[in-house]
């Protein structure tokens, strides 16, 4: 919601500025200017980028003009269910847990869990059954674990953030363009020079606009939230790692909770009742 805003201003204040000094906003129509700025920029998207990260960008852009998934809810939620999985081991041993952990999506403690935060539990999980790993080591995979995720999750920002970038450029492009054909026109009319060479400053305001204003800030958004899957993962993290060191469940939810950040953080009392509740 706030994305949408935030571009509604960002063009009704530029546009709302233009036309209080009376400006012809007709002027600012060149279909030809969006098709060479346009292009180009995808063009590079599809040179630079495999369709992996492409696909990963479309899914990012989505995600600007929607909400965190990452809420107060969402971690009371995974509080719940940490301590679910954690009370099962802790009654019945680690090896109470195989079936869960090698079918997850069928287990009734993990079906309803995201799936990357699925996979990530549940393959620390199988390696704390075999007993040989430390905590110190399952540790360390973990991290590997979310370095890589990490690293995945900020090509596709990197990406936008290069095409960004690129934006002024290519409306340095069609203004060039735009007075190739304006030199073309010399001798004519001047309403149609002039005409001719308001197009091609329009091209250098498109893309300064789109990049600063648009492309640009997305790109920030999409890193954010990015950041705050990282986030989710170190809080999965730590409860785990708590527990497999022998820390009771509740305790080892409430290491988790402190590394939520302060403005979702569930309150103490609040996890503990759904805890107890569960």
């Amino acid at each position: 919601m706030f994305g949408i805003i935030g571009i509604l201003v960002v063009f009704g204040a530029v546009i709302g500025g233009y036309l209080l000094e009376h400006g012809n906003l007709m002027v600012l129509v060149q279909p030809a200017e969006l098709v060479i700025i346009g292009g180009a920029a995808a063009g590079t998207v599809l040179i630079a980028n495999p369709p992996s990260i492409l696909k990963g960008m479309l899914s990012g852009m989505k995600g600007v003009f929607g909400g965190s998934k990452f809420g107060e809810a969402t971690y009371l939620k995974t509080m719940t269910q940490l301590y679910a999985v954690m009370q099962k081991a802790r009654k019945g041993g680690l090896s109470a847990l195989e079936q869960d952990v090698e079918e997850p999506a069928k287990s009734e403690l993990f079906k309803s869990w995201d799936h990357h935060a699925r996979d990530f539990v549940c393959d620390t999980l199988r390696m704390a059954m075999t007993g040989g790993p430390t905590p110190f080591e399952l540790d360390q995979m973990m991290e590997l674990d979310m370095e890589v995720h990490h690293h995945h999750a900020q090509q596709p920002v990197a990406a936008l953030t290069t095409v960004a970038d690129a934006l002024p450029g290519l409306g340095i492009v069609a203004a060039v363009l735009g007075v190739v054909i304006t030199m073309g026109a010399l001798g004519g009319p001047p309403e149609e020079i002039g005409h001719k060479v308001a197009a091609a400053l329009v091209g250098t305001f498109l893309g300064i606009l789109l990049c600063y204003g648009l492309l640009g800030p997305m790109a920030s958004k999409m890193g954010k939230a990015a950041d705050e899957e990282g986030q989710f993962l170190h809080v999965l993290r730590v409860a785990v790692i708590a527990f497999v060191k022998g820390t009771s469940p509740l305790l080892s939810v409430e290491f988790a909770r402190r590394v939520i950040p302060p403005h979702v953080r569930p309150t103490f009392q609040a996890v503990e009742k759904a805890c107890r509740g569960k």
